[in-house]
């Protein structure tokens, strides 16, 4: 998808807080973020959305959730992070490209929903 935003960090067509890259797999810090540590993780090859996936990219996918808590970690998210894969419309995805939101910080975040 050439006008996608994340395909095109992934080009280098737009800078980017890169916090990991390796061949299949760009992580980023959110440039609008929500919480003191708010990192994005996404896939190289574009794929729209966490429905899209297919059992193909499931090796890729548990490699981006491995990933997660390392890179919190390492963005001083020490004592745990809240992960979000917003999925279509219904569940807020804004850019359809999947992506993993990783956020955490130093104090507790608030919770977004009560069940």
């Amino acid at each position: 998808m050439s006008d996608c935003i994340f395909c095109r960090i992934v080009r280098g067509e737009i800078p980017c807080s890169k916090v990991y890259e390796d061949e299949e797999i760009l992580a980023f810090k959110d440039i609008h973020p929500l919480a003191p540590v708010h990192l994005l993780i996404i896939p190289k090859r574009h794929i729209a959305s966490l429905a899209t996936a297919t059992p193909e990219d499931s090796p890729l996918l548990g490699r981006m959730l491995e990933l997660a808590p390392r890179l919190a970690v390492q963005a001083g998210s020490t004592d745990g992070f809240r992960s979000i894969v917003n999925t279509g419309n219904v569940g807020g995805q804004e850019v359809h490209h999947l992506h993993i939101h990783v956020l955490g910080g130093d104090k507790p975040l608030p919770v977004m929903l009560k069940y």
